[in-house]
């Protein structure tokens, strides 16, 4: 029978003035949360989360496991649907449990979120849980270094959580237990304090679990503190006498699928990097980067043989309505614009009435409407410029009247207006003196 020894510690830190995160550690099954909404909020989704994943863990199976998270984001759901308070609040989620695999135990791990779990394994340590966040994203797919991810303004940014849908996808693995083995679960405020190396460096120098939780918060608050702090470290204490050397490597971690509904946004792993090996090293390190590999390529498989995830949601559909109908009213006012306004410009050497937008509206060109009997050499100076830009006017009949106030300026003459519809001609006769009348 596998049995554990284990230690925790949960801290506030030295910037946030309340402490978002919970954990939980009872015999065979490990958890920590960090929520997030606001003070309020945060705490409730993080509490809310635990509560549930302890309460529909009623088998040891991976299953029943991937179930109780699953569970626990209805439950996120719904409270937030509830209360208007807690609109908007959510929580990462990352556990493991002791589970009965085909007869064996096995530890299955649960992730959503970016909360981690690693294990330390003859003094290596490997992050065995993916991020779901952008920049871990962004970093899979070659778009950013490790070095550039840490110090990302974005790196807070999720593209997974607990609350947020009511679907969601849940990653699990199946690992072989080993004694001597040891499993640290923490919240983001650990391990953007702390590095890799360190995490390590501290958790091979102390045996005690609890002693080895307690040192790994005080190593984040002294690097700053700059969020709450949480960690769980877990020992393999006893694994039924199973022989270490014949579980290393490929059979350690074993593919689970990724279970649950569809959710708020999948992210695809990316590609598996194989790892350049020296050929000067010794037998010790190849093994061990062999061993690195395998743990990659196999948890990738777990993924990518998962099931299609989901990425149309209602969100999803709701904005692409709202595009769609933003697209058409913005097409519905360049068309008529382009349609029903007009303007009085030039066309040759005549004074013209337009239908449409002086220069013409993207696709949309302006037609004549109408044609005057005024030369251009015949408008004033003083709107001859205005009128080869193109006078804009609401109505054809506003574009006639200011034709007709031209004509008033430029004086008594004979003009003549040609519409595309009718053709009409107006002769202005010159005024005659009446006749001299007879002497009396």
């Amino acid at each position: 029978m596998t049995r554990f020894a284990w230690g925790a510690a949960t801290d506030t830190g030295r910037v946030r003035q309340a402490n978002e995160d919970t954990l939980l550690a009872v015999d065979g099954l490990f958890a920590v949360a960090d929520g997030m909404g606001g003070h309020k909020a945060g705490e409730v989704a993080s509490h809310l989360a635990v509560e549930t994943l302890q309460e529909e863990f009623t088998a040891a199976g991976t299953d029943v496991l991937v179930h109780a998270v699953q569970q626990a984001n209805r439950a996120l759901v719904e409270r937030s649907s509830d209360d208007t308070e807690l609109t908007g609040m959510g929580t990462t989620l990352c556990a493991m449990a002791l589970v009965d695999a085909e007869g064996r135990d096995a530890i299955a791990v649960v992730n959503v979120g970016d909360s981690r779990l690693y294990l330390l394994s003859e003094g290596e340590l490997t992050q065995i849980t993916e991020d779901h966040s952008l920049v871990a994203t962004l970093e899979r797919q070659g778009r950013l270094s490790p070095a550039e991810a840490a110090v990302h303004p974005q790196r807070n940014i999720l593209t997974r959580a607990l609350g947020i849908d009511a679907g969601v996808v849940v990653d699990s693995w199946e690992i072989v237990p080993v004694v001597g083995d040891r499993y640290l679960l923490c919240s983001d405020g650990l391990f953007n304090e702390v590095d890799d190396n360190r995490l390590a460096a501290t958790m091979r120098r102390l045996a005690d679990p609890a002693e080895a939780a307690r040192e790994l918060v005080r190593l984040a608050n002294e690097a700053g503190g700059r969020d709450n702090i949480t960690c769980v470290v877990v020992d393999v204490v006893d694994d039924a006498g199973r022989d270490p050397k014949a579980t290393t490597g490929s059979s350690r971690v074993t593919a689970a699928t990724t279970g649950g509904d569809a959710g708020l946004f999948s992210d695809a792993p990316g590609d598996v990097v194989p790892e350049v090996v020296d050929e000067g090293a010794g037998k010790g390190e190849q093994r061990q980067a062999a061993g690195r590999r395998e743990r990659r390529r196999e948890r990738s498989v777990g993924q990518h043989g998962a099931p299609r995830r989901r990425l149309l949601t209602w969100r999803v559909g709701l904005f692409a309505l709202a595009f769609v109908a933003i697209v058409g009213v913005t097409i519905g006012v360049i068309v008529w614009m382009g349609r029903n306004t007009y303007y009085v410009g030039v066309d040759g050497d005549q004074v013209a009435i337009f239908r449409g937008k002086p220069g013409g509206v993207l696709w949309i060109e302006p037609e004549l409407a109408e044609t005057t009997g005024i030369a251009v050499a015949q408008v004033p100076a003083a709107s001859v410029d205005a009128v080869r830009a193109g006078v804009e006017e609401a109505t054809l009949d506003d574009a006639r009247r200011f034709v007709a106030n031209l004509e008033q300026q430029i004086g008594p003459t004979t003009s003549t207006t040609t519409s595309t519809a009718t053709t009409s001609t107006t002769t202005v006769a010159p005024a005659v003196a009446p006749a001299p009348s007879a002497p009396g």
